[in-house]
């Protein structure tokens, strides 16, 4: 996996969800940044990382919800947010950054 400080300093807005693998809802959340990816196209990256295997990262960031959502730009965090979200707020919420 990139370096997270590589991933967030990009120059457009980039969508993180940190999730676990190990619950029921990961399937339906899978599909759900799916459909944001694909209607964000190359105007955003969406990023899935799993809380289990980074937890340095998330110790860091003090994630204590899962899922939690962030948006970066340009290595500046724009918006965060636990708990679950729909294919349609998070398209407009990043739609804000582009």
């Amino acid at each position: 996996m990139a370096k997270f400080g590589d991933l967030i300093n990009s120059s457009y807005p980039t969508l993180i969800d940190f999730h676990s693998k190990n619950t029921k809802e990961n399937s339906i959340l899978q599909n759900t940044l799916y459909d944001v990816a694909v209607a964000l196209g190359d105007k955003a990256k969406v990023i899935k990382i799993d809380i289990a295997k980074n937890e340095k990262l998330v110790n860091a960031l003090r994630i204590k919800g899962n899922p939690t959502f962030m948006i970066y730009k340009k290595g500046e965090m724009k918006w965060r947010q636990s708990g679950e979200q729909d294919a349609n707020t998070l398209i407009n919420l990043v739609k804000q950054f582009v």
